[in-house]
């Protein structure tokens, strides 16, 4: 058999010992700080005082799509076919097959970083680690793979792998005493978020200190999704602000960590996503794509990845597609006040001598772009996406984005696109990030260019979400309410993206204590497991309190030729990464000939090209929120050092 997690390792991670979730607070509404995700126009307004307010509904929050907006959809599809875009589906189904069975499931534990599950051998403290984090819900999930995989074993005929009494002598759950606090600390984190007052109804409260997949639990066990409000959601499709409490240790967004350590994001993310589709009942199938020829052409077709390492040998720092760039900066400029951009269609004959010309002289930049129509530029904007050999979504999650619209709460929607994200490779994130700021500044134009959010969701889904690799039941049914679900998951990535770009509070506590535990791992294969468990969640009883006094920190600093050596800094309970930014300014850089500061609304200093990074202890690297509060940190890394780089210099790869 597979290593069953229930009888062992389960134990541990079943019993709700919280290793892998963050401590939450109770946010009271004249203490909360937060961050408001909404719509450049609602950006604006915060701007001027308006965080926690909202904003009142403008033209692109109508609430259903007009019927230009469903003519436009059903054109789309209707272009992607006469294009070869859309094959038939018996085709398609035997360029990208779904997985035989046990195959999923085997795919499923190697992504997850837990493929020695189901091995006959391998480093098992690598399990125990990565286990040791995960919340229950999560670990449930797990388990289902497991079995999953054992009884695609059965029906095979083929031995089952070593059980996991092989791997640890002594059952570990004698060792675990049984507790429900890290459960009760969720429970009631969830609790005090429902009965914070929000200064409006058009506001949603997202909470990240728990992770998705229990707070869908809690929403469960509370009965709070009734058939009443179920039905409210559904009439009411328009898009309210979502307002984020802030972490004392600040917003982490995507790029600011590491390699190593967004490689432990994606496996957590991957977990916490299962465990949530398993929860709210939503099924998704991944695909595989067969491999295809090479296209003839250095433009079109051309695997993402592939594009890039092309572009890269002309700019090194390129992290999306130079062509990419080079259309949307066109279009920035002269495409977005053009009335009816990406719906109106360009020339066909234009499109094809512009895609000849961009294939045969583009990297040498003889391209003649005052001569280009914005029409016929955003046609083959949509075309380079289309014609991309795999999916921009890719075609392991491409079906799971889809899926996302026949998921009811906004939260739970918005909770599946941000570990969607996090699960994207790079090249295909930064890509589609790219495409979606472009698709911002359209919908920000509206008055001049009429295409509010709803007529640029629907003309885009389906060049996101119909792929020839991978088959699609979007076009079949009934045509409103396909086309209704596809343009909302599409106007909810444009909308809330900045959101959907950051790493929630809960996958950061998971992977610091991952960095711990790895760095005892020996510890967690000991034959003496039991003992070191039981030590562990005695000394956590015991730990004493966080450190409140005033600590001082020497600060590395590595500014390129100009700048290098070390800096003092005497760390308050109020001191935030801004001070120590404003404090190397002033001591540093700050003289009579530097000219004008930036100050901040505090009226504090910032100097933009610079940042501080936490680098080691429980992270690998981990570029700083200006907002972070130091002592946080201090306390929850207090091994790590702390470094001052230049933003444009400092590694991702450690």
């Amino acid at each position: 058999m597979p290593r069953r997690i229930g009888g062992s390792v389960a134990t541990l991670l079943l019993s709700g010992r919280g290793v892998g979730r963050a401590k939450a607070r109770d946010p009271s509404p004249t203490e909360m700080s937060a961050e408001p995700w909404a719509s450049p126009q609602d950006q604006a307004a915060a701007e001027h005082g308006a965080r926690t307010s909202p904003s009142p509904p403008s033209q692109d929050q109508e609430q259903h799509p007009d019927k230009l907006c469903l003519d436009s959809f059903w054109n789309e599809v209707e272009t992607i076919r006469l294009g070869g875009g859309l094959a038939d589906l018996d085709a398609t189904r035997r360029d990208s097959r779904q997985s035989e069975e046990g195959e999923q499931e085997e795919q499923w534990l190697a992504d997850a970083g837990l493929s020695n599950l189901i091995g006959e051998g391998g480093e098992d403290a690598d399990n125990a680690v990565l286990l040791s984090t995960l919340t229950r819900t999560q670990a449930e999930a797990v388990q289902r793979r497991v079995d999953s995989y054992t009884m695609s074993l059965r029906k095979r005929n083929k031995p089952a792998p070593r059980h996991v009494r092989d791997i640890f002598a002594t059952p570990i759950h004698q060792g675990l005493p049984e507790s429900q606090h890290s459960g009760e600390l969720a429970q009631n984190s969830m609790t005090s978020v429902s009965k914070t007052p929000l200064s409006a109804p058009k506001e949603e409260f997202f909470f990240t200190d728990v992770a998705y997949c229990d707070q869908a639990a809690i929403f469960l066990k509370q009965a709070k999704l009734t058939q009443n409000s179920i039905q409210r959601r559904r009439e009411d499709a328009t898009l309210p602000r979502v307002v984020c409490p802030k972490c004392r240790l600040g917003i982490t967004r995507i790029q600011d960590l590491s390699h190593a350590d967004m490689k432990k994001v994606r496996q957590l993310a991957l977990i916490d996503m299962t465990a949530l589709c398993d929860l709210i009942g939503l099924e998704v199938k991944r695909h595989k794509t067969a491999k295809r020829k090479m296209p003839e052409s250095p433009l079109f077709g051309v695997p993402l990845a592939t594009l890039l390492e092309n572009d890269q040998k002309v700019k090194a720092a390129a992290t999306t597609p130079l062509l990419l760039q080079e259309l949307l900066t066109f279009l920035e400029k002269k495409g977005v006040d053009s009335e009816g951009i990406l719906r109106v269609p360009g020339s066909l004959s234009r499109i094809k001598l512009l895609q000849q010309n961009l294939e045969a002289n583009f990297y040498t930049g003889h391209i003649k772009w005052e001569e280009v129509s914005p029409n016929d530029a955003a046609a083959l904007l949509k075309k380079f996406i289309r014609e991309l050999p795999a999916p921009l979504l890719t075609a392991e999650y491409l079906n799971t984005f889809s899926a996302v619209r026949d998921v009811t709460e906004l939260k739970q929607k918005l909770h599946m696109l941000n570990l969607l994200i996090l699960l994207l490779p790079e090249p295909n994130r930064n890509t589609l990030k790219a495409l979606l700021e472009f698709l911002s500044k359209v919908v920000s134009r509206e008055k001049r260019n009429r295409m509010n959010l709803w007529a640029v969701a629907t003309i885009m889904a389906p060049n996101l979400f119909l792929h020839k690799a991978v088959p699609s039941t979007l076009t079949e049914g009934a045509e409103k309410g396909q086309v209704e679900k596809a343009a909302d998951v599409m106007r909810l990535l444009i909308r809330y993206q900045d959101l959907l770009w950051t790493i929630p509070n809960f996958v950061m506590n998971q992977v610091r204590k991952l960095n711990e535990n790895s760095n005892r791992r020996y510890q967690f294969y000991d034959r003496r497991f039991k003992n070191f468990l039981r030590k562990i969640h005695t000394d956590s009883k015991e730990k004493p309190d966080k450190n409140t006094s005033e600590p001082r920190r020497t600060v590395k600093i590595h500014i390129g030729d100009q700048v290098s050596g070390s800096m003092d800094f005497q760390i308050h309970s109020d001191s935030l990464a801004s001070d120590l930014l404003t404090q190397f300014y002033q001591q540093f850089i700050l003289s009579p000939e530097t000219g004008k500061t930036q100050r901040r609304r505090n009226g504090s200093m910032s100097y933009s090209e610079c940042a501080l990074y936490e680098v080691g202890g429980n992270i690998g690297e981990h570029r700083l929120d200006p907002e972070t509060h130091l002592l946080d940190l201090y306390n929850s890394n207090s091994g790590g050092e702390w470094v001052l780089k230049m933003k444009a210099t400092a590694s991702r790869g450690l």
